[in-house]
């Protein structure tokens, strides 16, 4: 049995076997709808049900809250259907994204930016190269069938058959099952496998200004926002604030302040958390996402693209819809370990 699910306003409909998880299903018939770890533990694929019946597994509160369920909303990555479905999301992906697949990578360099930061490129099939959006996102497939995500670095324009290859910014977990590996062990010419592209982090068509907003490696997505920007000669203003603990975390600050010098229209505000004095840091302090609440008293026209620790990402929602940023124009890719899916 399956059942017609419809979601609004775009109209856009697939169809969704019993039992089958509705991301998934929407996923399988080019029907993108924004989502990130798809474990229920970061909430970025929450959306209403207007009218119809789901059953929903299990998943965290900070995803999704016991008032926001008895107000309708789900998870769609790990809701089925009980009956035919309207949904409400306004983040569907256009028709015709690019497909996910699986494929063999090649390990070409490992580049160690901090302690902590290790700079991986993959070699990737140029025969079939991996088309994606800038933002977007891979899972390593593990020999135990687990999956790891990491953000794409770079923008889909510099890959290409004469240099196919993916950057990726993975950080140590200590204990993590595949970053104990990627610290210790993997070698160049390690051949690994992945799948994608996934995620629905990109940058939608829109004269809005935008604000960027990273704590630590989410700086990953927002690099290959930024270096697309470049390319394509975009001219919308932007505000981009990394957060760190310290100013060394910081790892390609060189490397924005070059792009700096080539678009007028990007602003850079690196904000350090835990600067010690001998670091000799003068420049802005606390936390990063406060430092647009100081900037901005109305976020009523803006885009925000939002990357890092759920924290970082929870607490700049909220505090922005209170500046008057719609929910809507709140995009984020919230970077949950698998502690975090706990």
């Amino acid at each position: 049995m399956s059942f017609q699910i419809t979601v609004e306003p775009s109209g856009r409909t697939f169809q969704a076997d019993a039992g089958e998880m509705l991301l998934a299903a929407g996923i399988r018939q080019g029907v993108g709808m924004p989502y990130g770890c798809k474990d229920g533990a970061c909430g970025s694929c929450k959306c209403k049900v207007i009218s119809g019946d789901v059953s929903m597994g299990s998943h965290q509160a900070k995803a999704l809250s016991a008032e926001e369920e008895l107000k309708g909303f789900i998870l769609t990555c790990c809701s089925s259907a009980k009956s035919d479905l309207v949904l409400e999301s306004r983040q569907v992906v256009e028709e015709g994204a690019f497909p996910v697949k699986k494929m063999p990578v090649r390990v070409s360099s490992l580049e160690k930016k901090t302690d902590d930061v290790m700079l991986v490129k993959l070699q990737v099939p140029a025969s079939d190269l991996l088309k994606f959006k800038a933002g977007q996102y891979v899972d390593f497939l593990l020999r135990d069938g687990s999956k790891r995500s990491y953000s794409m670095a770079n923008a889909p324009h510099t890959v290409s058959a004469e240099a196919p290859h993916i950057e990726l910014h993975i950080r140590h977990m200590v204990g993590g099952l595949f970053t104990d590996h990627v610290f210790s062990a993997m070698k160049e010419k390690e051949i690994q496998r992945i799948e994608g592209p996934q995620g629905s982090f990109f940058l939608r068509e829109s004269d809005k200004p935008l604000i960027f907003l990273a704590s630590g490696t989410g700086f990953a997505p927002i690099k290959a926002l930024i270096e697309e920007m470049l390319y394509l000669g975009n001219k919308r203003d932007v505000t981009f604030y990394w957060g760190a603990r310290r100013p060394a975390d910081l790892y390609m600050n060189d490397w924005v302040l070059g792009i700096v010098a080539q678009m007028p229209n990007l602003k850079y505000i690196p904000v350090v958390s835990d600067a010690l004095e001998s670091d000799g840091w003068s420049g802005r302090t606390g936390f990063v996402h406060l430092g647009v609440v100081n900037d901005f008293k109305d976020l009523t026209n803006y885009q925000v693209y939002a990357c890092g620790a759920p924290i970082v990402v929870d607490s700049a929602r909220t505090a922005y819809a209170k500046l008057g940023l719609p929910s809507d124009e709140f995009y984020a890719d919230s970077f949950t370990s698998a502690l975090d899916k706990i």
